[in-house]
């Protein structure tokens, strides 16, 4: 006999606990194989395609495109056959999911004697329990669990809950959010002593009025903007600088030959010996244990403008990169930015910031730092400017250099340190050379 099985919108991970339905990529009626992509949603950070865990066929759909549901909502759910006789692995059977439905995106092969291990031990073992509408999956056997996402971590230790007293229902015994969650349904509840408060109405928009709702990505970057300001107490500080040896040298490099340079890859060269020298910018605080915690790496975010709003792709180990490789990567975040795929991995793990505003046409601004980082450098347009060269007022190209900095990582000397040096090795690309 065919069973139902229901799948939920899984644990999104980099604490994402909510997703838009954008697009569904399967109907009622549609036979689906394990893994495959059943709908593409948005989250706060990229557009993402879900795959199924369940082979069978689709028996209901739940939301409709521009619905948002939260992680653990139902998704869909799939009739499957029934279990395969002994011998026969569950897949075959498209009983079991693959489990590869992971904290993060998409799923990924399990080793394949893993596999068979888990095929063996179900069937062999009688079938485990429905737990609310879905089978669930035997603790693996061998090597430890796999690691628990922070977001499944911070659930249940604010509602006390001790993890090694959990099964995970994921791949090799991963406890998972739905997991945390059903233990805490099935925990006896004190009664509540007053009455839950009656939902706010969703406001009507009055004439004249045009009401967007704040939320996916564009709602992310309310509230992380929000945060910086309330948490950090900002400073900026600017300079104009002389950019024309610098324009000099870019296209001197890309009339040698090879892969073109781009400007951005040459300030984010200058930005990155910029912070191994002046290393508190490259920093983030720790407001509960008030510490100041430095790296040793310069993972670069930097503002990308997109069709779906502002993102920040990070450019993993930039200090480590070379001109040409930076160039690379920028082009590569930029395009995945452009057509919605960059991944969480992609968006996150940043510890500074360079915003290029001049591709707006603006020649300066005073940037909201990126949350948690301690600092972002912005960068104008380069236009052609009176300026005093060598004695002789001359016209050079000019650009504005500003920074803003987290006050309590360092005072001005450090932060105009660090702004000075990048305008020399701007006005004089020498610098950088002598310097490295």
């Amino acid at each position: 006999m065919a069973q139902v099985l229901e799948f939920k919108l899984p644990d999104l991970g980099e604490g994402l606990t909510e997703a838009e339905i954008v697009r569904w990529l399967v109907e009622i009626g549609d036979v689906v194989a394990i893994d495959q992509p059943v709908v593409e949603v948005e989250t706060a950070k990229a557009m993402v395609e879900v795959p199924c865990p369940y082979g069978g066929v689709v028996t209901a759909r739940f939301g409709e495109e521009g619905t948002e549901l939260p992680v653990g909502a139902p998704l869909i759910t799939v009739a499957v056959g029934e279990r395969a006789p002994s011998g026969g692995g569950a897949d075959e059977a498209g009983t079991e999911g693959s489990g590869n439905v992971l904290v993060g995106y998409g799923t990924s092969e399990a080793p394949a004697r893993r596999r068979r291990v888990r095929q063996d031990r179900v069937t062999a073992a009688a079938p485990a329990p429905a737990v609310n509408g879905r089978a669930s999956v035997p603790e693996a056997e061998d090597g430890p669990l796999p690691v628990i996402s922070p977001l499944v971590r911070r659930l249940a230790r604010q509602n006390g809950l001790d993890l090694r007293e959990l099964t995970g229902s994921g791949p090799d015994g991963l406890i998972l959010r739905a997991d945390v969650e059903y233990a805490l349904r099935a925990a006896p509840r004190p009664a509540p002593t007053t009455a839950a408060p009656e939902p706010r109405p969703a406001a009507t928009a009055a004439p004249g009025e045009i009401r967007t709702p704040l939320k996916g990505m564009r709602g992310a970057v309310a509230d992380k903007l929000s945060r910086s300001r309330r948490e950090i107490p900002d400073a900026t500080c600017w300079v104009d600088a002389d950019a024309t040896e610098l324009m000099r040298a870019r296209t001197a490099m890309n009339t040698a030959g090879g892969p073109k340079i781009s400007l951005l890859a040459l300030l984010a060269r200058i930005s990155t010996a910029a912070l191994a020298r002046f290393p508190e910018l490259n920093s983030t605080v720790d407001a509960q244990a008030r510490e100041v915690v430095r790296f040793d790496h310069v993972h670069l975010g930097f503002a990308a403008q997109t069709d779906r709003g502002l993102v920040v792709p990070v450019v993993r180990d930039a200090h480590a990169r070379d001109a040409e490789s930076l160039t690379a990567e920028f082009a590569r975040l930029t395009e995945a930015g452009r057509t919605g795929k960059l991944t969480p991995g992609e968006l996150t793990g940043g510890t500074f910031t360079l915003n290029n505003y001049g591709v707006f046409g603006v020649d300066g601004s005073t940037p909201i730092i990126n949350h948690p980082e301690a600092a972002m450098l912005g960068v104008g347009r380069i236009v052609p400017k009176p300026w005093v060269h060598e004695g002789e007022l001359a016209v050079r190209q000019v650009v504005q250099l500003s920074l803003t900095f987290d006050h309590r990582v360092c005072d001005g000397g450090t932060a105009g340190g660090f702004l000075r040096y990048v305008a020399d090795c701007v006005e004089q690309p020498a610098v950088l050379l002598r310097t490295l």
